[in-house]
């Protein structure tokens, strides 16, 4: 299935429509991102369908996470029947009774802990939350800062992302990290880098302002603070992929004795260091906090490291004894989680998310 690539999506999605008109409009008007997300998802299950630990928290967050797009237990019947039609068109002559049985078993198993868990989510929390900007400082061209209130208390653990949609791009949710720790007055911070042909972040970028609102979806992701720990941290930030980061040092300042932190800054240029001069006056007044600032694809001068972030940790230490938090674009997560491999540290001690801004 996977050398079909986008027309696998694509069949799905033409499918589900033609058998159910009605559910065309819970989608956005452009499909493109949405079939990269149906793909990784469905990549995601097949590859891990043998590591349940893993594979179960992942499904049950997308139970959760399709509580914002108006997803009821009466529509995974439906798309149960689009995928099993998807797959017998793409699997050819190697479809037969049986594999369709199989995998109608499976699709069954799947769906009913998606549902049960938007089931007990549903109990604890709204779909979405509403949330005004009150805050928003462009710090480049390309790049904000903005700070919202969401109209409700709004929990979740330094380090997760959330789905945010805004009025100008209907149903085009796009995830993005909290750079915080919870705050007593439930206020979030988000960094947002412009990308060019992208529906949401030249919104964000360019066109919010102070007053607007937003919805926020159910917060996601496992790149978060492991609490049980005694290890001294290593953190290490791409571009906006900083975000998350930020917020887990907030609940790691927090503790009575914080470990000793490494905080690795990269960017392609200097002004790509958007935060570099909080993250400095935070690292002179804090003793265990060091922040390691680095430039790629331009001399910074006596500003920064000059290389890739995955060479300039290797030539700060070996980090065997420490535990690390890895964000930033896909290469550059990639490349990084080689080299701390290379240099020993476990991959259980390695955690990463990577952030893809639209």
């Amino acid at each position: 299935m996977a050398q079909h690539g986008d027309q696998v999506a694509l069949f799905f999605y033409s499918d589900l429509f033609l058998r159910n008109p009605r559910l065309r409009e819970m989608f956005p008007v452009g499909m493109s991102h949405q079939r990269d997300r149906l793909l990784s998802a469905l990549g995601r299950i097949v590859s891990q369908v043998d590591n349940l630990p893993d594979l179960v928290p992942f499904v049950q967050q997308l139970g959760r996470d399709h509580r914002k797009f108006g997803v009821e237990a009466l529509h995974y019947p439906e798309v149960g029947a689009s995928l099993v039609a998807t797959l017998r068109y793409f699997s050819g002559p190697s479809w037969s009774e049986q594999l369709a049985q199989d995998w109608t078993d499976a699709y069954n198993l799947l769906s009913n802990v998606m549902i049960e868990s938007a089931q007990e989510d549903a109990a604890a929390r709204p779909s979405w939350w509403n949330a005004q900007v009150i805050a928003h400082e462009r710090r480049r061209f390309d790049l904000a800062v903005m700070r919202v209130l969401p109209d409700r208390p709004f929990s979740y653990r330094p380090g997760q992302a959330v789905a945010l949609e805004v009025p100008a791009r209907m149903r085009m949710w796009r995830y993005y990290s909290m750079a915080n720790a919870p705050r007593p007055d439930n206020t979030l911070d988000f960094h947002v880098r412009l990308i060019d042909g992208g529906p949401v972040s030249p919104v964000l970028v360019r066109s919010i302002a102070v007053g607007d609102w937003v919805k926020l979806g159910a917060p996601i992701g496992t790149m978060t603070l492991d609490d049980r720990s005694e290890r001294d941290v290593l953190l290490i930030g791409g571009s906006t992929g900083l975000a998350p980061l930020k917020a887990i040092l907030d609940q790691i300042a927090a503790r009575p004795n914080p470990p000793r932190v490494h905080l690795f800054f990269g960017a392609r240029y200097v002004d790509g260091l958007y935060d570099l001069d909080e993250l400095q006056k935070r690292a002179a007044g804090t003793p265990w906090l060091t922040v390691i600032p680095a430039v790629s694809d331009h001399d910074p001068g006596p500003a920064a490291e000059r290389g890739t972030l995955p060479d300039i940790v290797g030539l700060y230490g070996r980090w065997q004894d420490h535990d690390a938090y890895v964000c930033g674009s896909p290469g550059m997560t990639d490349a990084t989680v080689d080299r701390l491999l290379q240099l020993g540290l476990s991959h259980d001690r390695i955690r990463t998310d990577k952030y893809a801004d639209a």
